[in-house]
């Protein structure tokens, strides 16, 4: 653990590193880039040469903004006029809600189908196969767009956009979720296959449990370690996926956040955006290697 804490904190460092970089590299004077599409006046120039430390020397500004990261300050939005901490502390709430929904939802589904599917017969298994195909083949925008043609402008059941109550979360939750399920169940699914196969569940049979209780009780162990290493890609697909769907169902939120800094270039926001998705992708990959541990002891060591 302590090496791969190690590791994370490395990424961390990186993923920082690559921002200030970026801010470096970009044409044209750092000044003009900070101030961005906002206001320009000499006394937000001044402040942003002390903020940053653009009067020292580069080596300086580099461990200075380190520094600042290290005590949670993520600089200050020109254009708006706020600090990027409070922006982003504003809008974490909506973000949080949706990919937590979307992923609880992804894996629900994914485990359902999985479950009953797993060790049946050739059809059942190809309209799973099929459905998952589509779910997996299909961008989230345009089953976004489905939804919304189905559910909302013809069948009026759930809000067209916003965030207010439950009924607003369904729609970009399922837009979301449904490719996650299509791999996850894929995958879920063979592991239960080649599990049902091996020498234990001969024993389990012949103790007289049902093919069910065989799949439940013990298959699923063995066919999580696969699907658990998944949960790392379809982090980053959330995190990505969120950015459109967001500005898709006019939901407030990070993704809808990013999208305006980068458009209205907006460079301090969009930085802190990177390193936030950076720290939530190092954690919940510190937190799989937890996960395999449990699942299985023997792992690891």
């Amino acid at each position: 653990m302590i090496r791969r804490l190690g590791t994370g904190l490395a990424v961390l460092w990186a993923a920082a590193t690559a921002s200030y970089l970026a801010l470096l590299l970009a044409p044209g004077d750092t000044v003009d880039i900070l101030v961005g599409d906002g206001p320009d006046t000499p006394e937000i120039r001044a402040r942003i040469t002390a903020e940053w430390g653009l009067d020292r020397p580069e080596a300086v500004q580099y461990l200075s903004y380190l520094w600042r990261l290290l005590h949670g300050d993520l600089g200050r939005s020109y254009q708006l006029q706020r600090g990027v901490g409070e922006i982003l502390a504003t809008q974490v709430g909506p973000t949080v809600q949706l990919t937590f929904a979307a992923a609880a939802l992804g894996v629900a589904l994914a485990g359902i189908i999985a479950v009953a599917t797993a060790g049946r017969g050739r059809w059942a298994r190809g309209v799973a196969s099929a459905a998952e195909l589509v779910a997996v083949s299909v961008p989230p925008f345009l089953i976004g767009i489905v939804l919304l043609a189905v559910f909302s402008f013809t069948l009026g059941w759930f809000p067209v956009s916003g965030a207010d109550g439950p009924a607003a979360l369904v729609l970009p939750a399922l837009a979301l979720g449904l490719p996650i399920a299509g791999v996850l169940g894929q995958v879920l699914r063979g592991g239960l296959e080649r599990a049902i196969e091996q020498p234990f569940a001969v024993t389990a049979r012949a103790r007289g449990l049902t093919e069910r209780a065989l799949v439940a009780r013990h298959a699923v162990r063995h066919a999580l370690i696969p699907a658990v290493t998944l949960a790392g890609w379809f982090t980053g697909t959330l995190l990505g996926g969120a950015v459109i769907t967001e500005v898709l169902f006019g939901r407030p939120g990070l993704g809808r956040v990013a999208m305006e800094a980068v458009t209205g270039r907006d460079l301090p926001v969009v930085m802190a955006v990177v390193l936030l998705s950076a720290v939530v992708y190092v954690t919940i990959s510190t937190l799989l290697d937890l996960a395999y541990h449990v699942i299985d002891p023997r792992i690891g060591g």
